[in-house]
C-alpha cells in the first residue's frame, strides 16, 4: 500500500505522539502552524512533524487527516475542515460520544470517508503502548490499521458502525476516570479523621479492578437497599470536612434504582442493568 500523507490537527500531547507513530509509514506527516503556540510547534518539532502555514493547505495535501484536539473543540475544528471540503479519510479521534461523531460526519459531507477513533492509554512515548480502537468503513480503517503497524499506537477496528470506538472509549473513560476521583474523596474524607494510611493498607489488599468483575452489578443491586443510605451517610461526612459530596449522592441516587431489588439472589447482569435504565 502506498505511504499516505497525513495531516495532524491541532498536535497536542497525545496528537503529536501518535502523529510521530504515524510518520513511520507516511510519506509525510503535516501539521498547521497557523495560530499555534510555541509549545506546539515544539512538540511538532520533537516528533518530526512538518509545519504548512494554513489549513487548506494541510487539507489539500493530506490523504489522511487526525483529529486529536480537546473534547470540546471537535465539531469547531471539523466545521473549518468541512468549509474546504475535505476528500480524504478524516480520523475523528477525539473523546467525544458516538452522537457528535455522526453529527461531524453529516457535517464533513459525502467527500470525505469518517472513521471514528478512540485511544485508550497514554501517550505513545517512553514505552507506553495506547490501543487505537476504530470503528468505520473497512477500506479507510485498513488504512488506519496500516498506517499504525508495527509502531507504538497498537490498533483494533470493532466494525462499521461509526460511534462504536467512540461509544468503547467513554464507556471505559467514565469508570477509569471517574475511579480517580473517588480515590481522592476517599483518601481525603480518611484523612480528615486520620485513618488515610489505614485506608491505603486496606485497599491494598485487593488488586482487581472493579470493572473486571461485571458479575459482581449483580449483587450490588441486591445490595442497594443498603449500600444507597451508606453512601448517603460518607457524602455527608465529606460535606462535613469541606469535600464535594455531589459525586456519592448521585451514586446513592443510581442505586436508589434498584431498591425494589433487595436481597434478590436470582438476580442476572441483564435485569440489573436493564433496571438502570427504568426512571
Amino acid at each position: 500500500m502506498d505511504q499516505p500523507t497525513v495531516g495532524i490537527l491541532h498536535p497536542g500531547s497525545m496528537g503529536a505522539a501518535v502523529a510521530g507513530c504515524a510518520a513511520a509509514n507516511a510519506a509525510e506527516v503535516l501539521w498547521c502552524e497557523a495560530a499555534r503556540s510555541t509549545a506546539s510547534a515544539a512538540r511538532a518539532e520533537q516528533f518530526g512533524l512538518t509545519p504548512v502555514p494554513t489549513l487548506p493547505e494541510l487539507l489539500d495535501r493530506s490523504d489522511i487527516v487526525i483529529s486529536l484536539c480537546p473534547p470540546a473543540a471537535a465539531e469547531d475544528l471539523a466545521r473549518d475542515v468541512a468549509e474546504h471540503r475535505l476528500t480524504g479519510v478524516y480520523l475523528e479521534a477525539n473523546a467525544i460520544n458516538p452522537e457528535r461523531v455522526q453529527r461531524i460526519e453529516e457535517l464533513l459531507g459525502p467527500d470525505a470517508t469518517v472513521v471514528d477513533g478512540g485511544v485508550v492509554g497514554s501517550p505513545p512515548v517512553r514505552g507506553k503502548t495506547p490501543t487505537l480502537y476504530l470503528s468505520g468503513p473497512a477500506t479507510a480503517t485498513t488504512r488506519i490499521e496500516a498506517l499504525f503497524a508495527g509502531t507504538a499506537v497498537e490498533t483494533r477496528t470493532l466494525g462499521t458502525q461509526v460511534g462504536k470506538a467512540s461509544a468503547l472509549k467513554l464507556s471505559y473513560a467514565s469508570f477509569q476516570k471517574t475511579s480517580r476521583v473517588l480515590v481522592a474523596l476517599a483518601v481525603g474524607m480518611a484523612r480528615e479523621h486520620g485513618v488515610d494510611q489505614e485506608l491505603i493498607d486496606v485497599a491494598s489488599r485487593r488488586t482487581d479492578s472493579y470493572l473486571s468483575e461485571p458479575q459482581y452489578v449483580a449483587k450490588t443491586a441486591a445490595r442497594a437497599w443498603r449500600w444507597g443510605p451508606e453512601l448517603e451517610e460518607a457524602a455527608d461526612t465529606l460535606a462535613a470536612a469541606g469535600l464535594p459530596p455531589e459525586m456519592l449522592r448521585a451514586a446513592a441516587s443510581t442505586l436508589a434504582r434498584w431498591n425494589d431489588a433487595k436481597d434478590d439472589s436470582e438476580l442476572t447482569l441483564t435485569d440489573a442493568v436493564d433496571r438502570l435504565a427504568q426512571p
